[in-house]
């Protein structure tokens, strides 16, 4: 990938704006109202059970399904009305994606990437060069075999580069690290800080993991029954929902542990210190997306829907029946 960062595009810094967006399956609301936004160059993750509507919402997004209700902006542009050099400016990675097993992968990426030589521009060359793409993605030894004899993970690395090869403005990434071994999924993660930090590019990515969420994402928004429950950074929501921050730290040979159950416990910390400069080992471990994923559900089963959202919140596989579109 060049050292140099890509150009921020003029004008407006939204890439992404949904407002009051609504989604119904003859009677059932699958989205109700759901109101979101996304900086150029952020990455937000997109959480919630199965059914909450996440998968719907990013079809929307993508233009490959109309909204009952709302407004919707990718790029200034209402995807239902988006053209093809508007379409160029947008990278899609499906859960899944099929093609003939016998093109080879430097073959089909290079076949693909011509496809976006019409909308390059000096301020945004498109599309990436295809070894060096291979490279990014860790295929290249594997650049001349058939799609037909590649493992799990190097196809899904390869998905993934499909949706990246004409280098996007805005990457759409459904469950993108299915199948990848741990070193893959760390190269990958390190690869969409790359895409943010040095091209600029916003990503939206749907994931059940929580660990693999948490490393990648600026921001969470997490979804329940088509409405947006919790909305903020990990550290926002785990003071929010997780409740205690735990300090813990070493002093005359004993271990102790405190635990900070509202605020900001800098000023426990700096107290502690003052107090005695003996104290070692100390940590402070704020509570992990998990831990507040969990405590999400936990406080799920005191109202009717599965999260209860608070008052102060800080702010695929194609397309089929209306059960296999509701996230």
């Amino acid at each position: 990938m060049s050292p140099q960062a890509r150009p921020a595009s003029p004008g407006n810094t939204i890439a992404l704006a949904v407002r009051d967006l609504r989604m119904r399956y003859g009677t059932r609301d699958v989205l109700s109202g759901v109101t979101f936004s996304a900086q150029r160059g952020e990455v937000l993750g997109l959480l919630g059970p199965n059914g909450a509507g996440k998968t719907t919402t990013i079809e929307i997004l993508e233009g490959f399904r109309m909204p009952s209700a709302g407004e919707v902006s990718v790029l200034g542009v209402d995807p239902a009305r988006g053209d093809e050099a508007w379409r160029s400016r947008i990278g899609v990675v499906l859960q899944s994606w099929r093609d003939h097993g016998q093109w080879r992968v430097r073959e089909l990426l290079d076949y693909l990437a011509r496809f976006y030589v019409p909308f390059s521009a000096p301020e945004m060359p498109r599309p990436w060069g295809v070894d060096e793409l291979i490279e990014v993605i860790g295929l290249s030894e594997l650049a001349n075999a058939k799609l037909m004899t590649l493992s799990g993970g190097q196809r899904r690395r390869l998905d993934v580069a499909i949706g990246i090869v004409g280098r996007p403005e805005v990457v759409f990434l459904d469950e993108p690290t299915a199948g990848f071994d741990p070193h893959t999924r760390r190269e990958f993660h390190e690869l969409v800080h790359q895409l943010s930090d040095l091209e600029n590019t916003t990503i939206l990515i749907t994931t059940h993991d929580l660990d693999e969420a948490e490393k990648v994402a600026d921001r969470i928004i997490v979804l329940d029954e088509g409405r947006i429950v919790a909305d903020g950074t990990v550290e926002q929501l785990a003071r929010q929902f997780a409740g205690a921050t735990e300090v813990r730290w070493t002093l005359g040979g004993r271990r102790h542990v405190h635990a900070v159950r509202s605020g900001d416990p800098t000023g426990f910390v700096r107290d502690l210190l003052a107090k005695d400069e003996d104290v070692t080992d100390l940590e402070v471990r704020r509570a992990s997306l998990e831990d507040t994923y969990m405590a999400l559900v936990q406080r799920a089963e005191a109202g009717p829907s599965r999260f209860a959202r608070q008052p102060d919140t800080e702010q695929r596989k194609g397309t089929g029946d209306a059960s296999e579109a509701q996230g």
